[in-house]
C-alpha cells in the first residue's frame, strides 16, 4: 500500500518502511508524529483520491533525524548600478521513517522502527554525499579558480592613481584594479571588445569606460 501525502507545502509518495526527507517537524529523535493530509492512498491499480483529502487517513511516522540541507546562495548584482546583493539559505529537515498508512480512522500502533537499522541508513547516505563532494571538491575549486580570474592582466611596475580620471572614485578604481587595469596606459589601449567585456561583468556602462579610455590617453602622454 502507498499514500500521497502533503507536508511542508510539497507532496511525497510514500510506503510503509520508506526513509524521507521532508521540512523540520517539531518533535524529538524516536517520536511518532501523525501526518494527517493524506491526498490520496492506494494498492496497486486502486487508488482513492481525496477532496483534497481522504478522510480518516492518516500517516506515522518515525523521527529518525533532525539536521540541515545545504546551504543554497541566492546572488542578485544590478548592472551598471554597483548593487550587488548576497543572501544564504539553509533549510531545515527532519528525516522519518514512514511507519504506517492507517484508514477509516484506525489508531496508530505507537511503536517506532529500529533506531539503528534507520540510523545506518541516514550515516550510509552522509557517507555516500561525503564521498561525492571530496570527489566533485577539485571540479569545484577549477571552477572557483577560473571564475576568481581576473579579466586582464595586469603589467609589472607601479600603478598609476586611477582616481586621477573623471568619474573614477576610489571604489571603482579599486574594481578596475582587482580586475587586472592598474594603468593609464591599459586604459588608453581598450578595445572595443574590451569595452564590452567589462561592460559585461563590471557595473559600468560601455559609455563611461570610452569616456574615461579619452581622458587616459592624455594621461598617458605625461
Amino acid at each position: 500500500m502507498f499514500a500521497v501525502i502533503k507536508t511542508g507545502g510539497k507532496q511525497y509518495r510514500v510506503a510503509a518502511n520508506d526513509l524521507l526527507k521532508i521540512e523540520k517537524v517539531e518533535a524529538n529523535v524516536g517520536d511518532i508524529v501523525e501526518i494527517g493530509h493524506v491526498l490520496a492512498h492506494g494498492e496497486g491499480e486502486n487508488v482513492t483520491f481525496g477532496a483534497p483529502f481522504v478522510d480518516g487517513a492518516v500517516v506515522t511516522a518515525e523521527v529518525v533525524e533532525q539536521g540541515k540541507n545545504r546551504t543554497v546562495i541566492a546572488f542578485k548584482k544590478r548592472r551598471r548600478q554597483n548593487s550587488r546583493r548576497k543572501i544564504g539559505h539553509r533549510q531545515l529537515l527532519t528525516t522519518v521513517r514512514i511507519s504506517e498508512i492507517l484508514l477509516g480512522g484506525a489508531k496508530p500502533a505507537k511503536k517506532a522502527a529500529a533506531k539503528a537499522e534507520a540510523k545506518a541508513e541516514v550515516a550510509a547516505d552522509a557517507a555516500s554525499k561525503e564521498a561525492k563532494a571530496k570527489k566533485d571538491a577539485p571540479k569545484e575549486e577549477a571552477k572557483a579558480e577560473t571564475a576568481a580570474a581576473p579579466l586582464f592582466k595586469a603589467p609589472k611596475g607601479e600603478p598609476d592613481d586611477l582616481t586621477v580620471i573623471k568619474g573614477i572614485g576610489p571604489v571603482a578604481a579599486k574594481d578596475l584594479n582587482e580586475q587586472g587595469i592598474i594603468t593609464f596606459a591599459q586604459l588608453a589601449k581598450l578595445t572595443e571588445k574590451d569595452v564590452a567585456k567589462i561592460d559585461e561583468n563590471m557595473p559600468f556602462s560601455a559609455d563611461q569606460i570610452k569616456d574615461w579610455r579619452e581622458q587616459a590617453k592624455e594621461l598617458a602622454k605625461k
